[in-house]
């Protein structure tokens, strides 16, 4: 009887020895899943706050889009461009002289005696000198100058939008000094 008790017990044992060496490898390999499952988060994570700034601009986007829409329904009314000798820009300046600045002023008077819901598009040009890249940068340079100038006489600033062509649609060839003044302007567009 002694044999058999002896058998069960070397049985039982070795079955829970086997249960602490199962359990040791389970815990093993959980571990290893446990370690990638959390990689597998945080990446996820990553991703989520990637996808939520994408939106995010994807709706700034969307919006400055539908305000270019609204934009381009607007009727054009009637254009001011600033580019003469009294007005026109220095070489690589955005500076207002003092004759723009009067120019802009006797503009905005004419804007409030008009009293119509108008919105003004200001657009900023450049000669050819220099990188397109630069001039791309000189020409908002000089449209915001003017939109921060006529925002000071009153003129409300969701009223005006700024664009810039640089150096691209000349009125004059760039060959001359006198092509390169007139082409460096702010034209301002008044739609209804």
């Amino acid at each position: 009887m002694l044999k058999p008790l002896l058998a069960a017990a070397g049985l039982a044992g070795a079955l829970w020895l086997g249960g602490c060496a199962t359990q040791q490898y389970v815990d093993q390999h959980v571990a290893a899943v446990q370690t990638q499952v959390d990689a597998t988060r945080a990446h996820a994570n990553d991703m989520d706050g990637r996808i939520t700034t994408a939106d995010a601009t994807a709706r700034e986007a969307l919006e400055r889009a539908r305000a270019a829409g609204k934009l381009a329904e607007g009727k054009f009314v009637y254009s001011v461009v600033l580019s003469d000798d009294a007005t026109k820009f220095p070489v690589n300046g955005a500076t207002l002289s003092d004759e723009a600045k009067r120019r802009l002023t006797e503009f905005v008077a004419k804007l409030k005696s008009d009293n119509l819901a108008v919105f003004l598009e200001i657009q900023g040009y450049t000669d050819a000198s220099g990188s397109p890249e630069a001039n791309e940068r000189l020409g908002a340079d000089r449209a915001e100058a003017v939109r921060r100038y006529l925002n000071e006489q009153g003129v409300a600033l969701n009223r005006m939008s700024t664009i810039s062509y640089g150096q691209d649609h000349p009125v004059a060839p760039n060959t001359t000094r006198e092509g390169r003044a007139q082409n460096r302007r702010v034209v301002l567009v008044v739609l209804n």
